[in-house]
């Protein structure tokens, strides 16, 4: 068995690689700089010391190095976590003139599962994404014809807390996107699943805060519990065989629960779709 997990040079993803290794399976790490990649690599390898890692180097805000990560993965992988994800300022914008929080957390696990899942064909496979906390997320619908948070204002009154709002945004169409991957992957045996990892710390995703909302998480971090907790509902997922089979629903602590209507309603799933393959160069069909 062989897992892909994006995101795993620290925090969650790290942790959920590791759980991986240990279970026995061949696990690459994906990294944005092959310093962190190899970092991460012996630390998973002190950990679970006959542990088969490997080591991906893909830049998951540009677009060209997603397709590229996706084309060249071989063998093709049985598990697939994709949690990588940054808050970032609205402004920041990538090289391929792409906001840059948009990009990395939902257009990159759109286009690498989109990819993927066309190469693997009739094979099997589990495709995990990482989301966030379902009550807190229904406040924060996506803004269909505001896909990359051009309007500020609508993202509350404090700048400060605004680019926390964008990516919960983000976290809605990861959620929107497997509803619409794994009912497109119906009549295949790919699985697709979301799951919120829990709040926790030494995640890295407020190393951008600023003002208020930087106050609020070096405050918050003390109370809420480590990458270890956070890495075992999507570990699960990915590996349990009360889930084998189950496609296209959401879990939180292991249990099933629902999304926000916004997030469920198909139509809005499908313009989401069709506006994010148009911005990756997909066809609409899948």
């Amino acid at each position: 068995m062989r897992a892909l997990v994006t995101g795993s040079t620290g925090g969650i993803g790290e942790a959920i690689a590791r759980r991986l290794a240990a279970d026995g399976m061949s696990v690459v790490l994906v990294g944005r700089n092959r310093e962190r990649a190899d970092a991460a690599r012996r630390r998973i390898a002190a950990a679970v010391p006959d542990a088969d890692l490997s080591c991906e180097v893909a830049d998951l805000s540009l677009m060209a190095s997603v397709r590229s990560l996706g084309e060249r993965a071989d063998p093709l992988p049985d598990v697939v976590v994709s949690n990588a994800a940054v808050v970032a300022p609205l402004d920041a914008v990538t090289a391929e003139g792409l906001q840059l929080t948009f990009a990395t957390n939902h257009l990159a696990p759109y286009l690498l599962l989109r990819t993927l899942a066309a190469r693997l064909g009739d094979g099997p496979a589990r495709f995990v994404v990482v989301g966030a906390a379902p009550r807190a997320l229904a406040r924060v619908p996506v803004d269909l014809d505001d896909l990359q948070f051009r309007d500020a204002r609508t993202l509350g009154p404090l700048p400060s807390f605004r680019p926390f709002a964008a990516y919960g945004r983000t976290k809605n169409m990861n959620a929107m996107f497997g509803y619409a991957l794994a009912r497109r992957l119906a009549d295949t045996r790919i699985t697709v699943n979301g799951g919120h990892p829990g709040i926790v710390r030494q995640t890295g995703l407020g190393r951008h805060a600023r003002g208020a909302f930087g106050v609020f998480t070096t405050l918050l971090n003390p109370f809420v519990p480590d990458v270890d907790f956070g890495a075992d509902n999507p570990h699960w997922l990915a590996t349990a065989s009360e889930v084998e089979g189950v496609s296209g629903r959401y879990f939180v602590r292991r249990e099933e629960v629902p999304t926000a209507t916004h997030t469920t309603d198909m139509a809005r799933q499908d313009r989401l779709w069709d506006s994010s393959a148009r911005l990756v160069g997909l066809p609409v069909t899948l």
